[in-house]
């Protein structure tokens, strides 16, 4: 004997106004002989109100009711084990009629399947049972609407968070992005706006409270009181795009390092910054690694041994009131353009221009990850360019690092005008240790055309060497160890002798 069980819906209501019901969330609630909703402990649903037009003295009715409403309870799970249990109370009562042969249609604010209740329904049916979800108009939608400007356009990004997330991960978030939606206000405002305030998006945010229902409000984000804040509310960065820079009397200067490699190596301040920048100034070869940030966006590139004039170039914009990125490749601080920066903002004429520099992931630490560990133990970093110091001073520091039984880091080994550096490195190198050295070669990190070799100190072969490789010179602590798939890895070990 087959069994005839019912067919189970989730049904999207839209934002509040019963005109946006889709013509298939209607037709599903006239279909059922179940109508199912989520309420609060007062018993009122929301969900309900919506469909209420639709509703039939037939129909059969479930009203799904949360057991709290804050996370405080005595239940030995805490509050996420009390609505578990809620959950599965809730499904059960829905399978015994589905299992009955009745069609169940579990109402849903918003779109079922986006921060919805109807979820935890159909994670626990939707495997044993027929089921379709009705799409519904998101409040994210809505909110758009109501506001009448474009969320976001072209390749801008749009991110959607919960306001309950902690606050500095909520500032990284809303820092990196184009467009953004933070749901679930009410209580999580004053942190939803410090975040939005650090990340430097306060002035373009907007509020959107009870879109499409009754007691509809937008207005400034900045100017709402954080008391009158409910829970159907929520936080809109709309889309930059055509959107005027304000006129500042005075703007700022970001030294902003992108990592090893460009956009997968950025940190969410260092996006942030990109993305708040008016101008973006940088060596033309740094500056490609950025990604398209927004139109409107200016950016003006330049060669590589200009760095006083790009900083010079920077600070005047600044100082005209644009808010101007100096990117920089790696970690600004690490021989880059952090310090050709402060150089230039020390002089009388720039002292009152805002700089700031936001860290990036170093080239040695990059190439220490790719290889293992070998930056395990204390290290020095020396760069081999004698453009801008003696070789005199150069060698002498090599000899003192080495003799120290340091790891060394050698940035800018070689190019096509400097040849010798590396040769010079290595034999003078290889008086103070021993040939069988591990020596980590790395090129091109992050790259196209990463490559990553351990070999020894007397087998580096410096025609190999270019501008795109950092040489990792371990000290007589340091490993070099073939693993079973083959791959060797360098590390160094924390404790000494």
């Amino acid at each position: 004997m087959t069994t005839v069980t019912g067919k189970l819906y989730g049904v999207g209501l839209g934002p509040g106004d019963p005109e946006l019901l889709t013509l298939a969330a209607v037709r599903a609630i006239a279909e059922a002989d179940v109508i199912a909703y989520h309420s609060a402990r007062h018993g009122r649903s929301i969900a309900r109100s919506i469909a209420a037009g639709h509703i039939r003295e037939d129909h059969v009715e479930e009203r799904l009711m949360y057991p709290l409403t804050v996370e405080t309870t005595d239940h030995p799970g805490g509050y996420r084990g009390a609505l578990d249990d809620f959950y599965e109370e809730a499904a059960a009562r829905l399978a015994a009629h589905l299992d009955a042969g009745r069609t169940v249609a579990v109402l849903a604010e918003g779109d079922p399947l986006f921060y919805g209740s109807y979820q935890h329904m159909h994670k626990r049916l939707a495997d044993r049972y027929d089921t379709t979800v009705i799409p519904g108009v998101t409040s994210v939608s809505a909110a758009a609407a109501r506001l009448g400007e474009p969320l976001c356009e072209a390749e801008e990004v749009l991110t959607i968070v919960p306001g309950t997330l902690p606050e500095d991960e909520l500032t990284a978030r809303l820092a990196g992005t184009d467009s953004a939606v933070v749901m679930k206000l009410g209580r999580t405002f004053p942190t939803v706006r410090r975040a939005l305030e650090r990340a430097g998006r306060l002035e373009d945010a907007r509020y959107v409270e009870r879109a499409f229902m009754a007691g509809e409000r937008t207005e400034r984000l900045a100017d709402v009181d954080p008391e009158s804040v409910p829970y159907f509310s929520v936080a809109v960065l709309p889309s930059r795009i055509d959107r005027e820079n304000p006129v500042r009397e005075l703007g700022e200067v970001t030294v902003v390092g992108t990592g090893p490699a460009g956009a997968p190596w950025l940190t969410p301040e260092s996006r942030g910054a990109l993305v708040n920048a008016d101008v973006l100034v940088g060596y033309t070869t740094y500056l490609d690694r950025v990604p398209v940030l927004r139109p409107g966006q200016i950016r003006h590139g330049s060669d590589n041994k200009v760095e006083s004039e790009r900083a010079e170039f920077a600070l005047d914009l600044a100082r005209r009131g644009h808010r101007v990125a100096v990117v920089s490749g790696g970690d600004p601080g690490v021989f880059a353009m952090a310090t050709a920066v402060l150089e230039v903002a020390c002089e009388p004429a720039y002292a009152d221009v805002p700089v700031r520099v936001l860290p990036g992931v170093t080239a040695a630490n990059a190439a220490a990850a790719a290889a293992g560990a070998p930056l395990g133990h204390d290290y020095a970093t020396i760069s081999l360019s004698d453009r801008l110091k003696p070789w005199d001073v150069i060698a002498d520091r090599l000899r003192a690092a080495a003799g120290a039984d340091l790891v060394l880091a050698l940035y800018n080994p070689g190019s096509r005008s400097r040849t010798h550096q590396v040769a010079a490195a290595r034999d003078l190198l290889l008086e103070l240790r021993s040939p069988d050295t591990p020596v980590v070669f790395a090129r091109d990190v992050g790259g196209p055309e990463q490559s990553v070799r351990v070999l020894t100190l007397k087998t580096l072969d410096p025609s190999e060497v270019d501008m795109r490789t950092l040489l990792l010179i371990g000290s007589s602590q340091t490993r070099a160890v073939e693993r079973g798939d083959g791959r060797t890895i360098a590390w160094t070990p924390r404790r000494y002798g």
